[in-house]
């Protein structure tokens, strides 16, 4: 090896600790987003607007109204299809929400082993 060689052994010194502050500070960035975007609210209708699904960030239901004129009780098949169909979307929407987000934090890089 030419005389010199790597001192300390380390690349660049303080290149390392400042990835790792960076990714730190990612990281907090993160979780702040995640808890926002679990409080957020997303809405989707179905049937021309006969059902309205709300849900959550934490992809749980909030609220769900049935406009009186699809309850028919000789066709409950049409309603669990228009509820299913709107809690469906509004759940989509949560999902994208929470993918634009992230993807525009991270600079669109995969951080999938992140747990995110």
């Amino acid at each position: 090896m030419a005389k010199g060689g790597f001192r300390g052994g380390s690349l660049g010194g303080g290149g390392q600790q400042n990835m790792l502050r960076q990714a730190q500070k990612l990281q907090e960035e993160m979780m702040r987003r995640q808890a926002e975007l679990e409080t957020a609210t997303y809405t989707a209708k179905s049937g021309g607007g006969a059902v309205t699904a709300t849900v959550s960030g934490k992809r749980e239901i909030v609220s769900l109204t049935i406009s009186p004129d699809v309850a028919d009780p000789e066709d409950t098949e049409m309603l669990a299809d228009l509820v299913t169909a709107a809690v469906n979307e509004a759940l989509r929407a949560a999902e994208a929400a929470a993918s634009e987000d992230m993807s525009k934090l991270t600079g669109g890089l995969n951080l999938g082993g992140l747990g995110l």
